[in-house]
Parts: C-alpha cells; sequence; structure tokens
C-alpha cells in the first residue's frame, strides 16, 4: 500500500473505563488520516481512516527509539474494544499481569472496514477499495511509524485474523519488533474446512434477496443471511462441549439459535462481507525465513477454525528455531473463543515475555 500526506492525529477520551486503572493507563481514542491510500490491487481510496485506541504512556530511550510499545490486532468481526472485555482486560492488562498498562505503551487500531475505521458501510459500499490482509499491516505500519512516530516495537500480538496479521508483520518488517505472539491462527493459507465456513457466509450475503449486490437501502438492510451466519459462526468458534452446556434440551438450542441470530442483527453485511474476502491474499508461508524476531504460536486442540491435526504450524516449527509453538489442551480451552478467556493462555504469555526481557 502506498500512503500519502498524512493527517494530524486527534485524541478522544474513550468512554471504556477499567475499574482498578490508574488514569494514565485508561483508554485514549485516536484516528489517523491518510490521504490518496493506495492498496496492493492497484485501487486507491482518497480518505482513509485508520481509528485505534492506545493505553499507557509511550518510553523512549535517549536517542529517541521506542521501548515500551506493543501492537494488538483484533480479529474478524472484531474492533479494538474486543481487548477491553473483562474476558481479556482483567488478566493481561492490570498491574504486574503480562501487559501490564502501567508498564506498556499499548496501540490498538479498528481495521480497516472495522469500528471506527473506514469501511465500505460508510457510503461506497461494493465501490470500496477490495483490501486485503498486507494493505492493513501496511497501513498498521503507517499508523506506528508516522502516526504515532514509533520506531520500533516490543511485540505484535493478534487473534484469529490478527494472529494471520501477526505473521506477516514477522515477515515484512522483520527488525521492527522484538518478539510476535500469533494466537488462533496458521502460518498458511486458508483452504479446506476453514474456508469452507467462510465461503458459505459469503454466500449467504451475495444471495440474500434483500443484498442487490450491495446496493442495499440502509433502512432495510439485508437480514435473511444472519440466520446462516450467526449460528454457524458460533459452531466454529466455540466447542460441542460449550455449546451442549449453554443448549442441553431441544427448546434451549432452539432459543440459543433464536438469541444468536437476534445479537448478529445489527452486523453490516457489507463489511463482513469485504472483511472475510480480505484474507484473499493471506499465505505466509512461503516468505516464513524472513521471520527473524522470537515468536509465540499459541493454538487450541479443541479449535475446529484451526484445527492441530492438519499439521499447518509444522513448517514455521521446522524453519523459525528462534519460536515456539504452544497447543492448549482441550480440556483447559473453549475451542477458538478461547481467545476471549485469557485467564487461559495469559500464564504462557507472561512466561515468553520474561525470557524475551531477561535476554
Amino acid at each position: 500500500m502506498i500512503l500519502r500526506r498524512f493527517s494530524a492525529i486527534f485524541l478522544i477520551i474513550a468512554v471504556v473505563v477499567l475499574p482498578g486503572f490508574s488514569e494514565a493507563a485508561q483508554p485514549n481514542e485516536a484516528d489517523f488520516t491518510v490521504q490518496n491510500a493506495r492498496f496492493h490491487d492497484g485501487e486507491t481510496l482518497a480518505v482513509l481512516k485508520l481509528h485505534y485506541a492506545t493505553l499507557g504512556k509511550l518510553k523512549k530511550d535517549q536517542a529517541g527509539h521506542a521501548q515500551n510499545a506493543v501492537l494488538l490486532l483484533h480479529g474478524t468481526t472484531g474492533t479494538w474494544r474486543n481487548f477491553l472485555l473483562p474476558g481479556i482486560a482483567a488478566h493481561v492488562f492490570g498491574p504486574g499481569q503480562p501487559l501490564d498498562a502501567e508498564k506498556y505503551f499499548l496501540i490498538i487500531p479498528d481495521g480497516i472496514g472495522a469500528g471506527g475505521s473506514t469501511k465500505p458501510s460508510d457510503g461506497l459500499g461494493t465501490k470500496f477499495p477490495h483490501y486485503g490482509y498486507l494493505d492493513q499491516v501496511d497501513m498498521q505500519h503507517e499508523l506506528v511509524v508516522h502516526g504515532l512516530g514509533i520506531d520500533h516495537l516490543h511485540l505484535v500480538l493478534g487473534m484469529s485474523m490478527g494472529g494471520m496479521q501477526t505473521w506477516l508483520w514477522g515477515e515484512r518488517y522483520p527488525t521492527m519488533m522484538d518478539a510476535l505472539v500469533p494466537m488462533g491462527a496458521m502460518p498458511a493459507a486458508i483452504g479446506g474446512r476453514n474456508m469452507l465456513w467462510r465461503e458459505i457466509i459469503i454466500r449467504a450475503i451475495e444471495n440474500d434477496p434483500d443484498f442487490h449486490e450491495g446496493n442495499f437501502d440502509p433502512q432495510h438492510p439485508p437480514h435473511l443471511w444472519v440466520q446462516t451466519a450467526a449460528p454457524l459462526f458460533a459452531i466454529m468458534s466455540g466447542t460441542a462441549t460449550d455449546l451442549q452446556r449453554r443448549a442441553p434440551t431441544r427448546a434451549a438450542a432452539i432459543a440459543l439459535y433464536d438469541s444468536l441470530v437476534a445479537n448478529w442483527r445489527n452486523m453490516n453485511a457489507i463489511d463482513l462481507l469485504y472483511s472475510l474476502k480480505s484474507s484473499a491474499d493471506y499465505d505466509p508461508a512461503p516468505e516464513l525465513d524472513k521471520i527473524t524476531a522470537p515468536w509465540l504460536a499459541i493454538n487450541f486442540a479443541n479449535d475446529m477454525i484451526n484445527p492441530p491435526e492438519l499439521e499447518l504450524m509444522q513448517p514455521a516449527i521446522q524453519r523459525l528455531p528462534r519460536g515456539q509453538a504452544l497447543l492448549l489442551p482441550a480440556a483447559e480451552s473453549h475451542g477458538h473463543a478461547t481467545l476471549n478467556h485469557a485467564e487461559v493462555w495469559a500464564p504462557a504469555l507472561a512466561k515468553f515475555l520474561a525470557e524475551i526481557e531477561s535476554k
């Protein structure tokens, strides 16, 4: 992505408040605006806004190099606020925890097409550029370097889609970070069952009778697609055990279906469609050898989106000796949704960072 004419940054006090955190560690929101952005496929956008939040204070050495910056990347359907959910924030950002907001400067952007960042539903619809993961990563890099004036990251950590982008960060900017932690993500192109469930949702959106090739009335958006997408997403991201616990009877399962659909009613069809399609350019496998930073890949044994039996992690293990692949057992996890249960994976993150920082 080619980026030109960066705008000034302006801060907005966030409405999110973290109980028990000092004022200095509370999140601040801001926008980074780029004019005349060019994407990898040649498409352009006159104005591209990347919304983000920060926690903590940036520390630099006497030469002006950043010492404590951490980049956190969210997953599909997410925004920066996902990291502030109690299941994550209560175990990760507090005093003495792995990413203590009093110690680190945490940068959490909304990806292109998500949250407060520029997205298709802002008005362009299907005329919006068909961005990919490479565009996401390059835009994040410009935010960090040109928007925040940060020349080095202590850590890049991403979840699911953000985990895949973390692998790409290691390849595209290998000297930019001290460490990488891709979570719930494999260093291989998406295929098989992982691609099938995505394509089911893509087709459900595109074939919705009210979608009209993306030119739908915002006051009457397509809604039938949600009846397929919402429960399928729950099935793929959860586990049979968790779903059985939530819905042990036929009536309870039907009620769960209805609640899942209701919770997705406000999901924008065109934004989700673009997000799902944006993974088309993701394939870190050919350039894994470019990664030089130590890495910890955290995955879950009962993750239906990234099943370990496919052995997609093996190339990274064999080619990148400075890395560790951690597979948390099914008894301790909740499938792909374990990403939202930091009590499960935070100890491993803390141990990894302690090892990195002791060297």
